[in-house]
């Protein structure tokens, strides 16, 4: 491990992770990770959930109005904690140490690799599906195999250089948003043709009213939406954070809820509510039914789509890893950085690591309802942190401040989400959850509130400094 000295200083001066997201990417970095395999996996259970196409439109512009509103209040806290790390950091900042060390307990063992997992194993479907036509199930090994390849080439590019990250990231976000581009020009072409299907004729005909199908018709929406506080993730890498981080939420949300409501439209213009329903992969059904022997560019857009959307999640996850250890609430070598390219590859290569273990079992749709439902119990609890300092720490400089509404809206949101699916639909999974939240206990009090180190970590650590070339970091500051 290499440290140059301070002049005149007794300690070694640290390495940083550089500022390099400008405007242009960080609008990237929120939308190019929105843009996945949401928007391609998941309308038919909206539309299966809501029993109605008019119903599913409701959820999608209303999961697309809430992101907005919960990034809007994350842009205020970003610029009140100006730290990298997200949920993660304000809470920390705001509840005190265990409550902070649950939500990364939960994030970095569970949440962050199970994304990375799920959009992996999205990409490998769509990339897989050209080579068995006709065929209605695809070979799972071929699929987890492709979806591990995926994790692999993203954390080596990860590792390498922070600017190629997000030069990767700027193309597949061009890329996916002309793909959708090219799937709502489809649809209205058939509008024009008067060949619609019949999906929009009595739009609200069998519209769902009970509170758990509409929560879980949410969450396969908001699943869509997901990384709508990316950004919040990596504010340590902003170029002037506190005012891109609020126009960037600005600028890339209405824009991804609009493109989202087009694509639906192009979907139900062309198919029917059932073919919606019973569609394996809906975007190459439509592609089959409009673009005729084109067809063969929806898979190869859907693969570059999902592909973006790991790497932004890779890019984004692993700081939150790089933060909680910077906090002692990991590991320190994951706190550390590569001492020539300044990349947190230690974080990068743990994430790596967990979400190769998850695309083994793991299934798409059970990832998407599992995440959720923590989810959104941890963007509860920040809301709570947003007016616990609103109304205790009201004389604190801010350089943005969203309306009080706004997170009150968001707070009863997220009690919704948590609330209606155990009450109207409990399942063990839920259980679960709560038994794993509970484990972080078992982990806490020896470990960090007890500061127990065993020897060999110790040792671990500095042969894996020495092995990876990297080195202990300092925080960014405007």
């Amino acid at each position: 491990m290499r440290e140059e000295e301070s002049a005149g200083d007794a300690e070694p001066t640290k390495l940083q992770l550089r500022r390099e997201l400008g405007l242009a990417s960080s609008v990237s970095l929120i939308a190019g990770c929105m843009i996945g395999s949401g928007i391609f996996m998941n309308p038919q259970q909206v539309i299966y959930q809501m029993g109605s196409p008019g119903g599913s439109l409701l959820i999608w512009a209303a999961c697309g109005l809430l992101a907005l509103l919960g990034a809007l209040s994350y842009a205020e806290l970003g610029t009140l904690i100006p730290e990298s790390g997200g949920d993660y950091i304000y809470i920390l900042r705001t509840l005190g140490a265990l409550p902070g060390f649950l939500v990364i307990y939960v994030s970095t063992l569970l949440l962050r690799p199970a994304g990375i997992a799920a959009m992996s194993l999205s990409f490998a479907e769509y990339m897989v599906a050209p080579f068995y036509p006709g065929c209605p199930a695809l070979p799972a090994v071929a699929i987890k195999c492709v979806a591990a390849i995926c994790i692999l080439v993203l954390a080596l590019v990860n590792c390498w250089s922070v600017r190629l990250a997000a030069g990767l990231m700027n193309v597949c976000t061009v890329a996916k948003v002309l793909a959708l581009l090219v799937i709502t020009g489809g649809g209205l072409w058939v509008l024009g043709q008067g060949r619609a299907g019949d999906a929009l004729q009595n739009a609200f005909a069998g519209t769902s009213q009970q509170l758990g199908s509409i929560s879980i018709a949410f969450y396969q929406g908001l699943w869509s939406f997901n990384v709508w506080n990316n950004l919040n993730l990596v504010t340590e890498e902003l170029q002037n954070s506190s005012k891109n981080l609020v126009r960037a939420v600005v600028v890339s949300i209405p824009l991804v809820t609009g493109l989202y409501i087009l694509v639906n439209l192009s979907y139900m213009v062309v198919m029917s509510p059932s073919d919606i329903r019973d569609s394996g992969a809906l975007a190459i059904s439509w592609g089959n039914q409009v673009l005729g022997a084109w067809a063969w560019l929806v898979p190869v857009s859907v693969a570059l789509s999902t592909f973006g959307s790991v790497n932004g999640a890779f890019f984004g996850g692993s700081r939150v890893c790089y933060v909680a250890a910077r906090e002692g609430h990991m590991p320190a070598i994951l706190s550390m950085a590569h001492i020539q390219r300044l990349t947190p590859s230690p974080a990068l290569t743990f994430t790596a690591v967990v979400a190769l273990i998850m695309v083994v079992p793991g299934n798409f749709s059970s990832i998407v309802n599992f995440c959720s439902f923590v989810l959104w119990m941890i963007h509860g609890a920040t809301m709570g942190c947003l007016l616990y300092l609103r109304v205790w720490k009201k004389d604190q400089p801010r350089s943005y401040k969203v309306p009080i509404l706004i997170p009150i809206i968001v707070l009863l949101a997220s009690i919704y989400l948590i609330l209606a699916p155990i009450i109207d639909q409990p399942q063990m999974e839920f259980l679960y959850v709560f038994l794993f939240v509970l484990s972080g206990f078992l982990v806490y009090f020896p470990m960090v509130y007890c500061r127990y180190q065993p020897p060999l970590l110790k040792v671990v650590t500095a042969q894996l400094q020495l092995l990876l070339e990297v080195a202990p970091t300092r925080k960014n500051v405007d």
